[in-house]
């Protein structure tokens, strides 16, 4: 399974101007921002964190040879009281590669498969499948239009709910949303037309906002001295981003390392097309 950190020389380099010894990788997935770090530091340990317990068992294997110096744990970055005083830490946020391209984890409008979309396949939220069965047109809407920015979200979610089937897979969702869209819309769309639905579902099922949200309060007080990298691909994300990194810096709790957001090259855009979207912001907490 393929798995191509994003940005990560511009990564290597901000952990490279600062202390180094303990990382946190905040979202561990296939291992890619860890294996590339504990190759290029030899001096450094890592901590991986996911709550996708799938994605800690792959990562775990790909980087056995390293076991000296990596770790991995089962939870939510935002439930990260216990890590303090860690050089740096490292999210990058969003839906992993092996997620996507596993269809049986529901997340990919490219693959069919049952319309699941949880992180964390073992806790106790809904599904996918039982949020569109259990909640009104007008819910729908809401989600859809806060957590995907979706133009259509009114019409999408009446169509959903008078189609005459439980909707359960990828794939009927998919048809949905299309037959709820004139064609002439969705050549103007630029992208796929449910790639905003699944984003927002996506993000409402597994509380991304609100992990987002409770990691943000939580980071200051975790070190004294450390370094915050985020890798965001949504505006939501990175909106929230900017602007508690802004109060930080308006509260004395550091300085702001990044003015604008790094952005991938076009070479690296053409290589990896999960890039195409991401923004790098970083912070250096500095609280003596």
């Amino acid at each position: 399974m393929h798995h191509e950190p994003v940005m990560i020389n511009e990564v290597l380099t901000l952990i490279e101007a600062h202390p180094h010894t303990k990382i946190l990788d905040g979202t561990l997935g296939l291992g890619g921002y860890s294996l590339a770090i504990l190759e290029h530091f030899p001096e450094s340990s890592v901590l991986g964190i996911d709550r996708d317990p799938q994605a800690i068992s792959i990562a775990l294997d790909r980087l056995k040879s390293y076991s000296e110096r990596f770790s991995a744990l089962h939870s939510n970055f935002s439930d990260l009281q216990s890590c303090k005083n860690y050089d740096a830490y490292i999210f990058d946020l969003g839906v992993s590669n092996m997620q996507l391209t596993i269809p049986e984890r529901g997340f990919s409008f490219q693959n069919d498969g049952p319309l699941d979309m949880r992180m964390n396949p073992s806790g106790d939220s809904m599904t996918a499948a039982e949020l569109l069965q259990n909640s009104d047109a007008d819910t729908l809407t809401r989600i859809f239009r806060d957590y995907g920015e979706e133009r259509f979200a009114r019409q999408i979610a009446q169509a959903i709910k008078h189609s005459r089937t439980p909707i359960t897979t990828t794939g009927q969702l998919v048809d949905v949303i299309r037959s709820s869209l004139p064609q002439p819309v969705q050549r103007k769309m630029g992208t796929h037309p449910a790639r905003r639905v699944f984003q927002a579902l996506r993000i409402y099922i597994n509380d991304e906002a609100g992990e987002l949200e409770r990691l943000l309060n939580l980071l200051p007080s975790l070190s004294a001295h450390a370094l915050i990298i985020f890798a965001a691909y949504h505006s939501l994300e990175d909106r929230l981003i900017k602007h508690t990194f802004r109060q930080w810096q308006a509260d004395g709790k550091g300085k702001i390392l990044t003015r604008h957001p790094l952005t991938p090259s076009e070479e690296e855009m053409s290589a990896n097309y999960k890039a195409r979207s991401a923004k790098l912001r970083a912070f250096c907490i500095n609280t003596d």
